[in-house]
């Protein structure tokens, strides 16, 4: 029997959002895909870049959904930012922040004074995702990073995936203080920074991780600095033209089409000449232009045929846009 990928690892950790659940919803497979993985031998971890939620929450969320998960089995960008600051900043330390109260409840646990005003001369501003943040408390933060403070930030995601379409997430809260710092820009604990996947590794004493999620600019970046593996699902943000995008150093090791992909053998692509071939797809060069031969009826061929074209597109100058085109099965 083919190796699975989840064979060669003693670790998996999973982005949440996009790849676990899609705000109230859960991923379609992915309770089933989690019991497998854990059935494997391999150790569950759930790891966010969301600071909104404390991980008891998030953990009765994924329970509710039909998940089996306690706070033990997640890590959120707002533990690893109160951890690292515990080691940074003086003791007592007044810190200004602007998120959700499990932001300021973490910080508080470590030994941080916290304040939602300017005036009081805070030592650093700390950002955390808020889906409710109020406009004069993003004002505060820019306000007291010009006087001085530190500033810093639980993650800096761009978007987030919802059951309804993508969402603006702390990059755009980010976005609305840096405008009044310029060129200031924070210090950043999540994902595709180093803290996030560091403090996930030390954790779990992981030897053999390999990280599963739905962007190429957290999640794959991440797991590239962090010299892990990493599978790219398209459940969530990211799909096939995200893919073709990405640089040298930003490519996953692995595709699929959800996290069960673990669970089955890697799709390996080779070269022939001036083609690629993973499984039955092939993608060549003919006259300057990309040509698929793979069969589209099924999203396992649409698959082959995106990881072949991946890899020629990568090699070469040619366009790719009329080959894409006709993998209307992937987002």
């Amino acid at each position: 029997m083919t190796a699975r990928i989840i064979d060669a690892h003693d670790v998996a950790f999973f982005d949440l959002d996009g790849v676990i659940y899609l705000g109230p919803i859960a991923v379609p497979g992915a309770v089933e895909g989690i019991r497998d993985v854990t059935a494997s031998g391999a150790r569950v971890m759930f790891v966010t870049n969301n600071a909104a939620r404390s991980a008891a929450v998030v953990a009765e969320h994924l329970n509710s959904l039909g998940f089996v998960a306690g706070p033990d089995d997640l890590i959120t960008s707002a533990q690893v930012a109160a951890g690292v600051l515990a080691e940074t900043l003086t003791a007592g330390s007044l810190i200004l922040v602007a998120g959700t109260q499990n932001l300021v409840d973490l910080l508080a646990e470590v030994g941080f004074r916290t304040t939602d005003s300017a005036d009081d001369n805070p030592d650093a501003v700390v950002q955390g995702y808020s889906p409710n943040i109020p406009w004069a408390l993003l004002d505060e933060a820019g306000i007291a990073v010009q006087r001085g403070a530190t500033w810093y930030a639980t993650n800096d995601d761009a978007t987030r995936p919802t059951d309804r379409g993508l969402v603006a997430g702390l990059g755009a809260q980010l976005a609305v203080v840096g405008m009044t710092v310029r060129p200031r820009k924070p210090i950043v604990f999540g994902k595709p920074h180093a803290p996030m996947l560091d403090f996930a590794v030390s954790h779990t004493g992981a030897e053999r991780p390999i990280f599963v999620g739905d962007r190429i600019d957290t999640d794959i970046m991440g797991a590239n600095r962090a010299g892990m593996k990493s599978l790219l699902v398209f459940t969530g943000a990211h799909g096939k033209h995200d893919l073709l995008a990405a640089g040298p150093g930003d490519r996953p090791n692995y595709i699929g089409a959800d996290l069960r992909a673990l669970l089955e053998p890697a799709r390996v692509a080779t070269q022939e000449g001036h083609s690629w071939r993973c499984g039955a797809a092939r993608a060549q060069l003919h006259d300057g232009r990309i040509q698929l031969d793979a069969d589209l009826a099924t999203q396992a061929g649409q698959l082959d045929a995106l990881w072949a074209l991946a890899n020629l597109s990568w090699a070469t100058d040619a366009d790719p846009a009329d080959s894409l085109a006709q993998l209307d099965q992937l987002h």
